[in-house]
């Protein structure tokens, strides 16, 4: 089974290697963990991935491997019997065991009388000493105290917090190491390109090494210059998370030809709309926001802005105070898009719908007004189109 799950976590990029898989396997023949996804999942990630930067790629590969164990249950139950069960649990007690199940009548008894205690019980309980529940002295349930007691185990609320745990992506920031399947996007974004020769003299002069050389009759004399690189200036805002989840792969792709084509390139976080706060750390999302008004006073009015979202959202998200669905905004999204359009001269959005798409939803709409239409589709042409307005 590990071996599957380790071949998993290199088809998903994740740098495992043959020793950590070992030491996992070493890990549990020493029953660190035992019958707890929660706590496998902890271990396995703590073992496995020795950089945060590839956690939500090690979540991606463990749900993708996992999906479907929640059903375990089931499948043990149709290919044992319960009868045999019934045996075999009854073989496992004690004579104290035992005598304490007769006082109350016998197994059978027990379980028939856990089965009525629980129709009659509608909702969750916590201690008491009779209702199915955690903690208390009830016969029934779970954490509590009975000597004559039939626990109730807590599979389902742990299977429930271990899907959870993989499958709530905190860690799903952009990968900037994403390999690019096609060179198209780069091309791209290469209409934006503006070179200089700036900075220290570390650059090999081919051309004036041989002019020098022929000037001073064949004595070698090298010449140097400074390494000649793109000066644009790009500030990028990624939308994430909620409906920009069936996107990761295609701003991925565009965050990481970013990072290779631009020199000056920064880049922040943002759900649906801009706020007062942004963010570069998605599992710090809520207690390390960076103040937008921060981000408009740091960089200066020549870096080129796009954002990347699917502008799909609420109208109220836009046009109203308190319309974030995360927050309570003191002011409205709308506010802080014209702060950007009246701080930088050149801003586009990038769409991953298409742009047939746009006109159904009014959100999308009310964005495009407010950038002056500059809203282009994340597709090869819509960058390309798009370069081209941000180099004019």
């Amino acid at each position: 089974m590990l071996l599957n799950l380790f071949n998993e976590m290199r088809a998903a990029k994740v740098p495992v290697s043959v020793r950590e898989l070992l030491d996992l396997i070493n890990a549990l023949k020493h029953h660190v963990v035992f019958a707890d996804m929660d706590e496998f999942y902890y271990l396995a990630r703590a073992i496995l991935v020795k950089d945060e930067r590839h956690y939500d790629k090690f979540d991606r590969a463990f749900a993708a491997y996992f999906t479907g164990i929640e059903n375990l249950d089931q499948h043990i139950e149709a290919l044992i019997p319960d009868e045999w069960l019934r045996r075999e649990f009854e073989r496992s007690l004690s004579p104290e065991e035992r005598a304490k199940i007769e006082s109350l009548g016998g197994l059978d008894k027990l379980i028939e009388a856990f089965k009525e205690r629980l129709e009659e019980q509608k909702g969750k309980h916590k201690g008491g000493n009779k209702w199915i529940g955690t903690g208390g002295t009830s016969p029934f349930g779970s954490g509590g105290y009975n000597p004559e007691g039939f626990r109730l185990g807590n599979d389902g609320e742990r299977q429930g917090r271990a899907v959870k745990v993989w499958e709530q992506r905190e860690y799903k920031d952009l990968d900037d190491q994403v390999e690019i399947g096609t060179r198209n996007i780069k091309v791209a974004l290469r209409r934006l390109r503006k070179f200089a020769r700036q900075g220290a003299e570390e650059e090999f002069d081919l051309d004036s090494t041989i002019n020098h050389t022929a000037r001073d009759g064949g004595l070698l004399n090298i010449q140097m210059r400074p390494e000649r690189r793109n000066t644009v200036k790009l500030l990028i805002l990624f939308d994430i998370g909620g409906s920009m989840d069936e996107h990761v792969k295609i701003s991925e792709e565009l965050f990481s030809a970013c990072r290779t084509e631009f020199k000056h390139m920064e880049y922040y976080y943002f759900h649906n709309c801009v706020y007062e706060g942004l963010w570069k750390d998605n599992s710090r999302r809520f207690d390390q926001r960076i103040p937008t008004q921060d981000v408009l006073q740091k960089y200066g009015e020549d870096y080129k802005v796009v954002f990347v979202g699917d502008a799909a959202m609420s109208p109220y998200e836009i046009s109203q105070p308190g319309g974030s669905v995360e927050h309570w905004n003191e002011e409205p999204g709308y506010i802080w898009i014209q702060r950007f359009m009246q701080k930088f001269k050149k801003l586009i959005w990038l769409n991953p719908y298409p742009k047939s798409a746009w006109d159904y939803t009014h959100s999308t709409t009310m964005i495009r007004e407010l950038i002056g239409d500059q809203m282009y589709p994340l597709t090869v042409a819509g960058l390309e189109e798009g370069m081209a307005y941000l180099a004019k």
